[in-house]
């Protein structure tokens, strides 16, 4: 478990946790990240810094999903210190 509101961050920062699946993980190169980034912050900028951090992952830039503890999210929503974001690319089912 990632602890919320952890000692490990700079002052004036949030600090949490991406994990990539499937896809993600393989154009990433890893199976999970730890991010910082200003308070306020949203899934929107995360995601900027991530296709900076992991130029790869832009291949998915329009259809990934992204989900914020157990739940999808928007791009508006605001991340909290120690949020796990989720990031999903697209799945076939049959």
């Amino acid at each position: 478990m990632f602890p919320r509101g952890g000692g490990s961050c700079r002052v004036g920062t949030v600090q949490f946790r991406v994990c990539f699946f499937a896809r993600g993980r393989e154009l990433a190169g890893c199976a999970e990240a730890v991010e910082s980034m200003p308070p306020g912050s949203c899934v929107k900028e995360l995601l900027g810094k991530l296709f900076r951090r992991f130029p790869r992952l832009v291949e998915l830039r329009k259809s990934l999903r992204v989900a914020v503890g157990l739940d999808y999210q928007s791009g508006d929503c605001v991340l909290r210190d120690g949020d796990e974001v989720s990031i999903l690319p697209p799945t076939q089912g049959g």
